[in-house]
């Protein structure tokens, strides 16, 4: 009997001993917190190279103070490194105010960073989206053109948020365009211009319904995913939608809302792109929002959430954290 009482003591003391183990490993475990980023910024482009994860945002503020990019990079998406001054309008002559929502991508060892700048209302304005290189994420970059890469508005679509998709080593798609209207190009290979499509068409203009601006595409399980802003970005209402297709060209069919506002945590959301770590197959969405006690339209923030599916392949809707996510490095 005491034998048994004895294995009995033995067995719950090591139960007790797995349990306290478990709790200090996750009370140890690191969170982001949300905003991530210390500032105001918004249209966050998130890219991995290597085994960091990088964010190029806008610097959010009048236009006139929005002549520079900084970018951040973290091992494991919670401790973050600033980068200042990546790019700026003493390297770029023809922008003058409004540089905006970087688009970055790898080729060949060198990293190329799209942005738009000026704001230009008409085609008479000089200004559009233009594009610089660097040999290090984190720069310098210097202007590739001395000119902007697209300068007209063309199909209605203000040439801004422009996001470039690599569907393979000679295809890249820019999609791009604010005003309600979003046009898809091809780039050069050198990424110095666009080449026809196939049919001789330069710019596809391919709208899904309720459309405003910011731009993305990911592709996962063979389908591509779609994804763009709605509402006013200066407003509470500003949100994100999407769409799933087996084209890269479309058709863009509306499938539903999966970032929005919530009276618990903050105001327009909106403008993002994704993060998706091979690794351990997690996803996440990186994001602006705006906190519930400001009410300027330049005071967003920079936050990342985790972006879940179905098991039809269906985004969830995003719940917006002020924990954000938990540690996950790249290696």
């Amino acid at each position: 009997m005491k034998k048994t009482l004895l294995i009995i003591s033995s067995a719950i003391l090591l139960m007790l001993s797995c349990n306290t183990s478990k709790n200090k490993t996750n009370s140890e475990v690191q969170y982001s917190s949300n905003p991530v980023l210390d500032g105001w910024y918004a249209d966050p482009e998130g890219i991995i190279y290597g085994d960091k994860y990088w964010i190029f945002p806008t610097y959010s503020d009048y236009y006139e103070e929005q002549i520079f990019f900084n970018a951040f990079s973290s091992p494991d998406l919670v401790n973050w490194t600033k980068h200042e001054n990546i790019l700026d309008s003493s390297e770029v002559k023809w922008a003058h105010k409004a540089m905006w929502a970087p688009g970055v991508i790898e080729k060949d060892g060198k990293y190329y960073f799209f942005f738009a700048a000026n704001d230009i209302q008409s085609n008479d304005e000089i200004g559009g989206i233009g594009v610089a290189v660097s040999d290090k994420p984190e720069g310098p970059y210097k202007d590739l053109l001395g000119k902007p890469l697209i300068d007209k508005i063309v199909n209605g679509a203000q040439p801004i948020d422009q996001f470039v998709f690599k569907e393979n080593d000679s295809t890249y798609y820019m999609y791009y365009g604010g005003w309600r209207h979003c046009n898809v190009v091809l780039l050069k290979n050198d990424f110095t211009g666009i080449r026809p499509f196939p049919d001789g068409e330069l710019y596809k203009e391919v709208t899904p319904e309720g459309y405003v601006e910011g731009p993305f595409m990911f592709k996962k399980d063979g389908k591509y995913y779609f994804m763009w802003s709605e509402g006013g970005w200066g407003g509470p209402h500003y949100k994100v939608a999407y769409a799933i297709t087996d084209n890269p060209l479309g058709p863009f069919e509306r499938i539903n809302t999966i970032l929005e506002q919530d009276p618990e945590v903050a105001t327009g959301a909106g403008h993002h792109s994704v993060f998706h770590n091979k690794r351990t197959d997690d996803w996440y969405i990186i994001y602006h929002r705006r906190p519930l006690e400001e009410t300027h339209h330049n005071h967003r923030a920079t936050c990342i959430d985790k972006m879940e599916f179905d098991e039809n392949g269906y985004i969830k809707p995003v719940k917006m954290t002020f924990k954000g996510v938990a540690a996950n490095p790249l290696k």
